[in-house]
């Protein structure tokens, strides 16, 4: 492995026998199917990052990590992601 940008490790794929390049592959598709599986049987987690998402392109605040605490720690959240929730099935 070979630390990357931001203390990231960056694999490097072609020290891994033939047989551990597939597990990897496996292991790497069959993560993608459980977390498509996740976000479908919660779509409130599309609404809530989109909704932070907005959030922090239209206040632009300079404290990206403040701004992120105050958005995630907000007691009303789960209202907000609610009504949004309720916007969506309503325009469907």
């Amino acid at each position: 492995m070979m630390a990357g940008k931001g203390g990231l490790a960056k694999l490097d794929v072609g020290l891994l026998s033939a047989e551990q390049q597939e597990k990897l592959r496996q292991f790497k598709i069959k993560t993608r199917i459980e977390n498509e599986k996740y976000l479908r049987s919660h779509p409130e987690v599309e609404v809530l990052i989109g909704d932070f998402l907005r959030d922090v392109l239209l206040k632009r605040p300079a404290d990206i990590r403040e701004f992120a605490a105050d958005h995630f720690s907000n007691t009303n959240l789960h209202v907000i992601i609610d009504s949004k929730m309720e916007g969506n099935r309503d325009m469907k």
